[in-house]
């Protein structure tokens, strides 16, 4: 064999390699995008429904021929939920309770997290495991105990001494707010932790540097130490946030005699039945049923409506919640 046919010869396998090797990259590449496509489908199918339930007729609820694109369009349905819950009113005040509590819920945090990452203290240790109980136990186990400690609410007796008798933090919102402020708000224990191996990997330098500067250790903390944590801070912000805007355990310890979206979403279906027994009583004073079908696509409603502003939130606050978690896996 000559040299020019070894040469061709080994250039048409290399050719067919390189075709091969093509060819099997974009069928990964095909099979990714339709297992992606497919993976997100089915998380996102649910709420596209409720989506397009929303703006369908009542007809359209029972047609078998209306999937999923409403035949009669109409936003009847937030009108009504929009009535049924008092949803300005009700945002607005969700809004200034759920906003005050996770940012002293973060800053508290913030000052556990990083006396646990830098100080060495007493015991610990043992802190330490009781932040994680906060953690593992739930919040309804300690119940009865978080009532008892609110109703008669003391502090070594000061308040029995000054008035007579203990205050009675129940139904309002500085408990909800004490409770963030000391650390012992919802899911406080995993923000704690967070926090603290966040700046466990932050190198020591940095305050030393700082410590050289004349700076001392408050300054430290609020110069250079937050400032470099504002991701893992507005990652902590987020999760606050949407945890305590959908919570209905603390809401209803605390909150009974306030406007909360928790609230009026809890109670929309009751609300419903009403509104339909109101305007639908037939002869005799017997109310008519509301349709099942109805009361699900007014809920379904309601539960977006509730869903906007956390969408809108995560919107804005995309980029530094990403970039958090991406850091938060790098110095863990």
């Amino acid at each position: 064999m000559s040299n020019n046919e070894y040469t061709q010869d080994w250039g048409n396998i290399s050719k067919n390699y390189h075709a091969k090797k093509k060819a099997a990259e974009i069928a990964f590449k095909v099979c990714r995008a339709i297992l992606l496509f497919g993976m997100c489908f089915l998380i996102i199918q649910p709420l596209l429904d409720k989506i397009s339930v929303s703006f369908m007729e009542q007809q359209d609820l029972y047609d078998s021929t209306v999937v999923s694109i409403p035949r009669n369009f109409t936003i009847g349905s937030y009108k009504l939920v929009s009535q049924l819950i008092n949803f300005w009113p009700s945002l607005f005040q969700t809004l200034f309770i759920v906003i005050v509590s996770a940012a002293l819920q973060v800053a508290a945090c913030t000052l556990a997290g990083y006396g646990f990452a830098r100080y060495k203290f007493p015991l610990k240790n043992f802190w330490f495991m009781c932040v994680m109980l906060i953690i593992v136990v739930p919040p309804h186990t300690i119940m009865a105990s978080l009532y008892l400690n609110f109703h008669f609410f003391d502090i070594f007796g000061i308040f029995r001494l000054i008035t007579g008798e203990p205050i009675n933090l129940l139904s309002t919102v500085i408990g909800y707010w004490l409770l963030s402020v000391t650390g012992m708000g919802l899911k406080s224990g995993l923000y704690i932790f967070m926090l603290r191996q966040y700046f466990r990997g932050m190198p020591k330098e940095l305050e030393e540097a700082a410590w050289v500067d004349g700076c001392g250790k408050f300054k430290t903390f609020i110069r250079i130490m937050v400032p470099d944590a504002a991701p893992m801070l507005t990652s902590c912000f987020l999760f606050s946030f949407v945890w305590q805007w959908t919570d209905s355990f603390y809401t209803t310890l605390f909150l009974q005699n306030y406007r909360m979206l928790s609230s009026g979403l809890g109670a929309i279906a009751e609300r419903f039945s009403q509104w339909w027994a109101v305007i639908n009583n037939v002869s005799g004073g017997i109310a008519s049923t509301a349709p099942v079908a109805y009361t699900q696509a007014i809920i379904a409603t309601g539960m977006l409506m509730s869903l906007a502003p956390l969408i809108l939130l995560y919107i804005v606050a995309q980029r530094a919640f990403v970039e958090s978690l991406s850091q938060t896996g790098i110095k863990m």
